[in-house]
């Protein structure tokens, strides 16, 4: 697949721990919904509707780089984390926060999740966005692809929406803790697949976004989370390197968990953290993979 050359690199140079001339910059919140003229896109199309056509979603995810042209060093692409729980078998709807019909409330409950999930047929719509995206920016700057953390994601499935408490959340992990490794590794699969096929579509950078990490305690983070994060980062390397696809930079957002993020450094197998504004300026956790 062969895509405008790439005119802005400076996110992707950093993230490889090159010396850049400045800081890169890019909108966390994709077209965010301060933009006018992503509100008007919103007048007349549900937001998952947004995400699930390819012409649209490309759309809000140049409206940033279209009106701040020149001043931005990336583009996301325009999707949510909670596509995956629905490529499982969910239903999620936006009311207008994410709002699940039937959680999952026992174990039980995780038969009736989709067995053996088939990102192309499932996701493939966010594939088709990030080609078009990368055709529709012209190499002005690189598209970031992303994906939702296992705990995060497990979470929002078990709670049914947000949540002030994860009461029901942080329970499954004290009463089923053997039920919720096995599916926080079930999702963490999916993560994989979903992350390579953004890669094969043309992302140039992948994010993975661990929201509700500051949820869970040291102990919890390190049994429940940690594994699964580890499991992304090699797993997505170890099926790009094996298709002869080479590899793209990956970042880690994990909120809260700023207790962990030596460890994260280490061992967790990204090449950039990313950190809250909770965590000192001082402490540099900037990390690159040698």
């Amino acid at each position: 697949m062969t895509f405008p050359p790439l005119k802005n690199d400076l996110l992707l140079r950093a993230a490889r721990g090159e010396e850049t001339e400045r800081a890169p910059v890019w909108v966390m919140r994709q077209a965010g919904r301060y933009l006018p003229e992503f509100r008007k896109v919103r007048e007349s199309h549900e937001f998952f509707e947004v995400c699930r056509t390819p012409e649209l979603a490309t759309e809000v995810t140049i409206q940033p780089i279209r009106r701040y042209s020149g001043l931005l060093d990336a583009a996301i692409i325009f999707s949510d984390i909670l596509v995956i729980p629905q490529a499982m078998g969910m239903e999620v709807e936006m009311k207008p926060g994410p709002y699940f019909p039937d959680p999952l409330n026992t174990p039980a409950d995780i038969a009736k999740l989709t067995k053996d999930v088939d990102v192309n047929k499932e996701l493939g719509y966010v594939f088709e966005a990030i080609t078009m995206t990368r055709n529709a920016l012209k190499g002005e700057v690189p598209l970031i692809g992303f994906c939702g953390a296992p705990w995060t994601l497990f979470a929002y499935m078990v709670e049914g929406g947000g949540s002030k408490t994860f009461q029901k959340a942080k329970t499954w992990l004290f009463q089923y803790p053997q039920e919720s490794e096995k599916l926080l590794m079930r999702i963490a699969d999916v993560c994989v697949d979903f992350l390579v096929g953004q890669v094969k579509a043309g992302a140039q950078l992948l994010q993975v976004f661990d929201s509700w990490a500051g949820e869970l305690a040291p102990h919890h983070f390190q049994q429940f989370s940690f594994p699964t994060l580890q499991h992304i980062s090699s797993g997505v390397r170890q099926k790009l390197a094996s298709e002869g696809i080479p590899a793209v930079p990956m970042t880690l957002f994990a909120k809260g968990a700023n207790h962990a993020l030596s460890q994260l450094a280490e061992q967790g197998g990204y090449d950039v953290l990313g950190i809250d504004w909770l965590d000192s300026e001082s402490r540099s956790w900037y990390h690159t993979r040698s």
